[in-house]
């Protein structure tokens, strides 16, 4: 009996990973909405689904009409993550190079922390991203003398695909987790 409780305690303190986002949990399951050119007259137009599988899917097109050329998806977080280190993504993508984002804020617009992944088409993978990797930018343009992204700011998540990756995409997500 007493091995049994001390493996399970020492499993808790080996997995330091702390779930954002499981689409088969109603605990961290939230609102997404989409957020795509059209806030500046593109015609860009994407989908955040939950599917039955328990994975979301994060789809659209993507076109540079009318000066547009970005599609994302957001939804504030409940908790509060205190000292993590950086994040872990589990997806599927379709060869593009989508970037996660995070903000500090509840604010719609503003600075957002984001850093890139590159996903391989068809092929499920876990994508492993240190917080000293995200990168304050607003609308697009890196931003300098900005605080460090830290996790127990954070109060969003969010993914885009923009950077001229124009037509179709789709990305399917798993699980999001801090560690």
């Amino acid at each position: 009996m007493i091995s049994i409780i001390f493996l399970t305690f020492m499993s808790l303190i080996m997995n330091s990973e702390t779930e954002i986002f499981n689409f088969n949990s109603s605990t961290t399951s939230g609102e997404w909405i989409t957020v795509d050119d059209v806030v500046m007259g593109g015609i860009s137009s994407s989908q955040f689904v939950i599917n039955r599988d328990g994975t979301a899917t994060f789809s659209g097109i993507v076109s540079p009409d009318n000066n547009g050329g970005f599609a994302s998806a957001r939804t504030s977080l409940k908790n509060e993550f205190k000292d993590f280190k950086g994040v872990v993504i589990r997806a599927n993508g379709d060869g593009n190079i989508y970037s996660l984002r995070f903000r500090t804020d509840e604010n719609f617009d503003g600075i957002s922390y984001q850093a890139k992944f590159k996903t391989e088409a068809g092929e499920w993978k876990e994508y492993k991203i240190p917080l000293i990797d995200f990168k304050p930018t607003f609308r697009g343009t890196t931003l300098s003398n900005k605080p460090k992204l830290e996790s127990k700011n954070i109060k969003q998540i969010g993914i885009l695909i923009a950077d001229k990756q124009f037509g179709k995409f789709e990305l399917n997500i798993d699980w999001v987790s801090f560690y």
